[in-house]
């Protein structure tokens, strides 16, 4: 009777499909696994390198385990060998192999890169598996490569994976050789490994032009920042007089801009966290903001609230709409990171808030502290990267100032360029939804592309 019941619970399947170790499979495909089609699986050796690519003039590399991902390669990732070790270096990529990550953190470790062409100048670490397939076996590499870095077997992958330490596992040859594939016929993977490579090349296209504009943007913040580049409406004077440049303590800048320290022209401020030991401080309605919630840039919106008696006893206090945000701490990224607060909230400790004023664009306040991440990070207190930034650091900073309609203009100007990349990225973000629906849905054989053209 318990048999009988479990048998009723089982998934329907669709006519025409068999269930297989693979999983739900079209009953023409067979069920193979990787030791019956591959010849060789090798790995490189471990060689003393630096990071520096053009260290030596040999031109000889070693790969980074981070030169496979989602079923691609990348050759560019990798360091060079130091002289003494070149002869031990061995295994380098050949065309059509794949190269799998057999030693690496949790989340890396498992993952496959399909070898385009062979490059004799770069060699694997002892980290990385060289991937062959036996010649008398028909298969398409780009199809197994897309296969074997489809979630459902990248996950059977890494399941295999042992090792006592949280931050690296092992994948051993006799449990990934063991692993069962689908197997279509030749010209099936054909088709497949079209479909998929038509879209990754839209992938690629769209990545390459957000690189593109981004690479403008940051060069049109250089210029529009500094006045070495005037917007036409502001580069003469009314009798037609083109504006000059004057020499000051900070450098070049524009005859009619001056440099201003912001607390010349606002103020800012610091906030605070309730005690989360006290219940009563949070799940409240006031908005309070973290520092890690500034890499979205435009605040509308924050995870967490506290209540007013929350608000009331701690150091944090709401901010106005419109103020510009800073992270003061932290080893990360986030320190020296802006934002813009388009909400009134309050922030922590390690937000200060630069408040607007009649006096300045807020956006042209955003995009000049925006472009001098690295000099706010060198300006931070403290050693070993573990400092901060103050309040009286910011206070100080040096603004090169037009008059607040420039601001606005150099403002609009790159806000626009922005609304360009957020298009972009969500271009590519459902583009890359698009090819994961086509891998669940080709590469299981639940939609099977027409064949009659394929060789």
């Amino acid at each position: 009777m318990m048999k009988k019941i479990e048998r009723q619970n089982l998934p329907k399947v669709p006519e025409g499909y068999k269930v297989t170790e693979a999983g739900v499979i079209p009953n023409d495909w067979e069920e193979i696994s990787l030791n019956s089609i591959v010849s060789v699986l090798e790995a490189g050796v471990s060689v003393n390198s630096v990071d520096e690519i053009d260290a030596y003039s040999h031109g000889k590399h070693i790969l980074k385990t981070s030169c496979v991902f989602n079923g691609h390669f990348d050759g560019c990732e990798k360091k060079s060998i130091l002289p003494n070790d070149v002869k031990r270096a061995k295994c380098s990529p050949v065309k059509e192999a794949i190269i799998v990550s057999r030693m690496n953190t949790p989340n890396l470790v498992g993952e496959i890169g399909y070898v385009a062409k062979d490059d004799r100048d770069i060699f694997l670490p002892d980290r990385l598996w060289q991937m062959k397939i036996k010649k008398d076996i028909d298969v398409n590499p780009k199809w197994l490569a897309a296969l074997l870095s489809f979630s459902p077997f990248s996950k059977k992958i890494k399941d295999t994976a042992t090792g006592t330490s949280g931050s690296m596992k092992n994948i051993s040859k006799t449990a990934f050789l063991s692993l069962k594939l689908p197997w279509p016929t030749l010209k099936e993977q054909n088709v497949i490994a079209k479909a998929l490579s038509d879209t990754d090349e839209l992938i690629s296209a769209i990545e390459l032009l957000i690189a593109k504009k981004q690479a403008i943007k940051t060069s049109t913040m250089q210029q529009l920042l500094t006045g070495r580049t005037r917007l036409p409406q502001f580069a003469k004077y009314s009798d037609g007089t083109v504006k000059g440049f004057k020499i000051s303590e900070q450098g070049q800048i524009p005859e009619d801009w001056n440099y201003v320290a912001i607390g010349e022209f606002t103020d800012c401020t610091a906030g605070g966290t309730p005690l989360t030991s006290k219940q009563s401080y949070w799940g409240g309605t006031n908005p309070w903001m973290s520092s890690g919630e500034l890499h979205l840039r435009q605040i509308y919106d924050v995870a967490e609230r506290i209540t007013d008696e929350g608000l009331a006893n701690s150091s944090t206090k709401y901010i106005p709409i419109n103020s510009v945000l800073i992270g003061l701490a932290g080893q990360g990224k986030t320190r020296g990171t802006v934002a813009i607060a388009r909400i009134s909230l309050c922030t922590n400790q390690s937000i200060a808030a630069i408040f607007p004023s009649n006096k300045h664009s807020t956006e042209y306040l955003y995009y000049n502290l925006y472009s001098r991440y690295d000099e706010l990070r060198s300006l931070s207190t403290g050693d070993g990267g573990r400092g901060g930034l103050n309040l009286n650091i910011i206070r100080a900073l040096l603004i090169p100032f037009p008059n607040i309609q420039e601001q606005t203009a150099i403002a609009h100007v790159l806000s626009d360029m922005d609304a360009e990349l957020v298009t972009l990225e969500h271009k590519l973000s459902k583009v890359r939804d698009i090819k994961q629906g086509m891998m669940q849905q080709l590469l299981t054989g639940r939609i099977r592309l027409p064949l009659a053209h394929q060789p």
